[in-house]
């Protein structure tokens, strides 16, 4: 049976690579964005905005899809917001599609926000959970958008009769360009302006996150669990975690990643560093090193996100995932994660985005 998928969120981390991941395996798909046209991919590019109901409907009206993949959120300033908007962009997006009475499967991706609370409740006693994190474990009593998001999706598979998954990674690693939460960019990038500049590269993060566990998510493995999950029966109505499948230290992990730059590095100093303050000043560094260099993108805000690497690295516990739930329905992939930050480097340097 022909199996036509709608990437919502293409030109982002994870959209970009479960595109690639469906095209590989022989899918029609299509790729959803304002700016679709900054995806470079065997994909059939979509133009739309979630918020506009009206314009959704036409742009969404010559495709059928029967599956659709949600990797997409827009960041507002206030958690109350962030449920407002989000769930406004689900619901539109499948009642635009509730009339082609196509669709078989939505996957939806949120994150480990769902055990932790919004940004803001990161750091409040009494919403920090136990770890390694469950699917199991209950919704917090808080308000968090991830929660709107998935309670639209349920009452859109209740109404058109179709099934669903939800994917819910750590920080993801991977290489796209204007993307809101870019961890291994945003230190790609760090690095770099402290080799240019003679810096220290100085982690920025807790004593927590500094020796305690943790865990990511490699864009590739997100993809694959995406997949994964729309081609398997015993996934259906499930939410799953997805990580690499290794847990590391950053006390371990940050020389690695020194090295590879060629950078001195320093661990955890005694209190936290916020990056978003060390680079703070560096946009016209950063300009003056993409021109000597010849890189391709010299706006700052476009490659690097500080402030929601400081939220990953400033937890005050260490956090990491539990993947039994899926390793039991057969899905078995592993990534090692030190190989998932130097390949995205090594992407980076040959896209000309790193010198």
């Amino acid at each position: 049976m022909q199996r036509t998928a709608l990437v919502v969120g293409v030109t982002g981390i994870g959209g970009s690579h479960v595109a690639r991941q469906l095209v590989s395996d022989g899918w029609t798909v299509y790729g959803l964005a304002r700016r679709p046209q900054q995806y470079s991919g065997a994909v059939i590019p979509v133009a739309a905005d979630l918020l506009d109901a009206e314009s959704l409907k036409s742009a969404l009206a010559d495709m059928s899809p029967t599956h659709v993949f949600i990797t997409t959120w827009m960041r507002n300033a206030t958690e109350a917001e962030n449920i407002r908007v989000n769930a406004a962009m689900v619901r539109n997006l499948l009642s635009a599609l509730a009339v082609k009475k196509t669709l078989r499967h939505v996957a939806l991706v949120t994150g480990l926000k769902h055990y932790l609370g919004p940004f803001e409740a990161y750091a409040q006693s009494g919403t920090l959970p136990e770890t390694p994190l469950h699917e199991t474990q209950p919704r917090l009593s808080v308000e968090n958008f991830y929660y709107a998001q998935e309670d639209e999706v349920y009452a859109a598979a209740e109404r058109d009769r179709f099934t669903w998954t939800i994917h819910r990674p750590h920080t993801v690693i991977g290489m796209a360009v204007g993307n809101a939460m870019n961890l291994g960019t945003t230190l790609a990038v760090y690095a770099s302006i402290c080799r240019e500049t003679g810096r220290i590269f100085q982690f920025p993060g807790s004593q927590a996150q500094w020796s305690g566990l943790s865990d990511v998510t490699d864009a590739r493995m997100l993809a694959k669990q995406l997949v994964w999950a729309a081609n398997t029966d015993a996934a259906r109505n499930e939410a799953f975690n997805i990580v690499n499948g290794d847990v590391f230290r950053w006390s371990w992990l940050w020389g690695k990643l020194a090295e590879w730059f060629g950078v001195q590095s320093a661990g955890f100093s005694g209190s936290v560093q916020p990056l978003e303050t060390a680079m703070q000043n560096d946009h016209a560094v950063w300009r003056e090193i993409a021109e000597r260099k010849g890189l391709v993108e010299s706006d700052l805000d476009r490659l690097a996100s500080p402030w929601h690497t400081d939220l990953d690295l400033g937890r005050p516990i260490e956090v990491m995932t539990d993947m039994a739930k899926s390793r039991k329905l057969g899905f078995c992939s592993y990534q090692a994660t030190d190989e998932s930050f130097f390949d995205l480097f090594a992407q980076l340097r040959a896209a000309r985005l790193i010198p």
